[in-house]
């Protein structure tokens, strides 16, 4: 397995280089106060605390023309940001959040890799308020740091082992001559009392987890090791989830955030919904988190034997999913019983399933085969009497599958045309349910006149 990279991405001047030195043990980077001096991508190899990965330190993130110097430093980064596997999120914590910041962190959420958000500066608690501020940016919990004191360097250490992809030589998770292989991760995550910690007892088949009619009964993310039809399963039993906005409790928000990480950390999500009162304004919620976080994703209907005598329920209820959850379209739903043991081997059937799509690759040729049958078919719209021209298309990951687009004007592609080349993705190679991550490149030549 290629070593897994880790790049460093942020405004200028928010210690970027810095941190880069510090992960890498020597000063490879040139550090001042002045903005601007990383231009390339510096890459080194760092070993931490028995995590190996690829650093790459990157140009600070400007907007700018990308004819100038700053542009083409900008490309370069955004490259680095969609070849890696983690991306550390950088900001001035002393600074706190500026508006230059908010289109970057856009920028490294539309990326889809697993984002670490650093509030470097943060050294004696100077930072701390800017730190807090750092929520707004959406990229999850902020870790307070210091890049040149390396405080903060435990907890990056903890997100990194959380985020990195799995190496195949790690006994615990990648052991390929282990009965089984290597274990897929699946998170049980909905709302309080939907139900988790019952199916999961009647899939352990003993009464593992705590369970009963209050909710909130489950309040730390619990890993279990489990075996169906002989494949390794390490499953998350974890907090229901509700509104941050309705929860007073401290330990019930530690418990809330630590669900967050159960997401994150899967591979394959299942969201268990009540069927007696299903598609709940927080059950769409959850699912947008799981798509955002770019999960396979499976939605089980959970106390089905409450409503099986209703005839045309379950055909209504998938109909009522592809209305309200567009962005998985043909996700699979899956009618269960926790409490009798009813569908539960549907539902994992399905789980692996999701699991075999989400890790879709598809060759470039055949990407383009269906690129040109597509724009034929319904070509792309003119600006300003121009008409924009997609001409080439490839993936660059999967888990989930992510696909680059590359042609001129690109950026004025409305929603509604990026909607069809997604759903079209969709259909043709035969993605159901799981996120599509697009990402549209913008042709840099000056003489392209299309």
């Amino acid at each position: 397995m290629d070593m897994p990279t880790v790049a460093i991405v942020g405004r200028p001047n928010v210690g970027k280089s810095t941190l880069f030195n510090r992960l890498v043990g020597k000063k490879l980077a040139l550090v001042d106060d002045r903005p601007g001096v990383t231009r390339d991508r510096r890459e080194g190899d760092v070993t931490f605390g028995g995590l190996q990965f690829r650093v790459i330190d990157t140009a600070g993130l400007e907007e700018a023309d990308a004819q100038t110097l700053t542009g083409r430093m900008r490309m370069q980064t955004e490259a680095a940001i969609l070849a890696a596997d983690v991306v550390l999120f950088v900001i001035d914590a002393r600074a706190g959040v500026l508006p230059a910041d908010q289109p970057f962190a856009e920028l490294v959420r539309r990326a889809g890799s697993p984002v670490i958000l650093i509030a470097n500066k943060a050294e004696g608690g100077a930072g701390l308020a800017g730190a807090y501020e750092a929520f707004t940016l959406g990229l999850g919990d902020p870790i307070p740091f210091s890049a040149e004191h390396g405080e903060g360097l435990g907890e990056l250490h903890e997100a990194l082992k959380g985020a990195l992809p799995p190496r195949e030589d790690d006994d615990e998770e990648e052991d390929a001559d282990a009965p089984g292989g290597r274990a897929l991760k699946v998170a049980i995550v909905g709302r309080p009392n939907a139900g988790k910690s019952t199916l999961i007892n009647r899939m352990l088949g003993e009464d593992r987890l705590l369970v009963g009619p209050e909710a909130g009964i489950t309040r730390d993310s619990i890993s279990l090791d489990w075996e169906w039809r002989g494949r390794r399963i390490k499953l998350h039993d974890t907090a229901g989830m509700r509104r941050r906005a309705r929860i007073d409790d401290k330990l019930e928000k530690l418990a809330v955030s630590d669900g967050l990480r159960a997401v994150r950390f899967a591979e394959v999500v299942v969201v268990l919904l009540d069927a007696t009162i299903p598609f709940e304004k927080q059950d769409l919620t959850i699912v947008d988190l799981v798509e955002s976080e770019g999960r396979a994703l499976v939605i089980g209907l959970n106390k089905w034997d409450l409503v099986a005598d209703q005839p045309g329920l379950l055909k209504q209820l998938r109909e009522d999913c592809t209305r309200l959850l567009p962005q998985v379209r043909g996700v699979a739903v899956v009618p269960l019983s926790g409490l009798a043991g009813d569908g539960v081997d549907k539902l994992m059937q399905a789980v692996v399933q999701a699991a075999e799509v989400w890790d879709t690759r598809i060759s470039t040729s055949r990407i383009n085969d269906w690129l040109s049958e597509a724009t034929s078919r319904n070509p792309p719209p003119a600006v300003s009497g121009r008409r924009i021209k997609i001409r080439y298309a490839t993936q660059v990951k999967s888990r989930p599958p992510h696909f680059a687009l590359f042609g001129n004007q690109l950026n004025a592609l409305p929603k509604s045309y990026t909607r069809y080349l997604v759903n079209g993705l969709r259909e043709a190679f035969e993605l159901p349910g799981t996120p599509i991550r697009l990402s549209l490149r913008t042709s840099q030549n000056p003489f392209d006149k299309g």
